[in-house]
């Protein structure tokens, strides 16, 4: 597939659940059929692969690496994919953003490196900048990915605008997974948001028209595998009552899934609406639902989703 000039498009994205076979590995095959379900009838403008929900950090490397061509394979539009290429090793975050760029998905989604507690801001720009400069394309667009409560390696704002300021398009945004809905208001003030040409994406749909207002790009949420369509809708809702109510059900759609370990619930929803129970697998030291917890789980997605299909 020839590379795309293209940035990410804006709009709704899950952060993609991966599947694995019954020996660990990942499944491709089931990836990219999932990840073609989600961006129709799922309601997703776009998918984000082996990121936090997709257990990126414990698909092996060899699987990694070799993702983006399956997507590449099957035709899934490259302006659609954010993949996750972060890894405490600077040289394996190259290596996997080499992978994608290759197989033509050149916009990654790219975590600080997450094993050495308070890095100073010196030592990530260094990581950010090996990373650009090792994959020397101009057509690469980074995302950073700001998550202090899984990486404890917080992004600040200064290290974002110096790396946007040395780097330019190239540094085309950040999804912010504090949960924070300030941090995210922070980012886009001091970046200028879309307004700048810089994508800032929340990470809950329940944040959505909040953010847009402020010039986010959309969002990148776990529990839009399962809430897509939902949200979707309240993105296209004309503003008054309709947006309002649209927004109410999303919300509380989100509170639902937050009751629950949210990869495993949404795993096990994919498990139920393929027929498939392998779905349910999980990267140890991950486990799948309890029988209690899925028997709440099944009557919420009844509830907000009007069924499990």
């Amino acid at each position: 597939m020839k590379a795309s000039l293209m940035k990410a498009r804006r709009g709704i994205y899950a952060a993609a659940v991966s599947p694995f076979k019954a020996d660990g590995s990942l499944d491709f095959d089931k990836s990219v059929a999932y990840s073609k379900h989600l961006l129709s009838d799922g309601g997703c403008d776009g998918v984000a692969p082996t990121g936090t929900t997709g257990e990126g950090t414990s698909v092996a490397m060899v699987d990694r690496l070799e993702l983006p061509a399956a997507f590449a394979k099957a035709g899934i539009e490259t302006d659609r994919v954010i993949f996750g290429t972060g890894a405490p090793a600077s040289g394996d975050c190259l290596a996997l953003t080499k992978a994608a760029c290759d197989a033509g998905y050149t916009n990654v989604l790219v975590l600080p490196p997450y094993y050495y507690k308070n890095p100073s801001d010196d030592g990530l720009y260094a990581y950010y900048a090996n990373l650009i400069n090792g994959v020397g394309r101009d057509d690469l667009r980074v995302y950073l990915y700001h998550f202090p409560q899984m990486s404890a390696v917080p992004l600040s704002t200064d290290l974002v605008l110096r790396l946007k300021a040395d780097f330019g398009a190239v540094i085309a945004g950040l999804k912010d997974s504090s949960g924070d809905f300030s941090q995210s208001a922070a980012f886009m003030k001091a970046t200028g948001g879309i307004g700048s040409d810089f994508d800032v994406f929340p990470s809950s749909e329940a944040m959505l028209w909040d953010g847009l207002a402020l010039g986010s790009a959309g969002i990148i949420s776990g529990s839009t595998n399962v809430f897509g369509s939902l949200t979707q809708v309240a993105l296209q809702a004309a503003e008054g009552q309709a947006r309002d109510t649209a927004m109410e059900a999303v919300q509380a759609a989100r509170a639902a899934a937050s009751k629950y370990p949210l990869m495993a619930a949404i795993k096990q929803a994919e498990a139920w609406r393929t027929g498939d129970d392998s779905w349910a697998r999980m990267a140890p030291p991950l486990v799948e639902l309890t029988d209690a917890q899925k028997t709440n789980w099944r009557a919420d997605l009844i509830a907000h989703k009007g069924g499990i299909a």
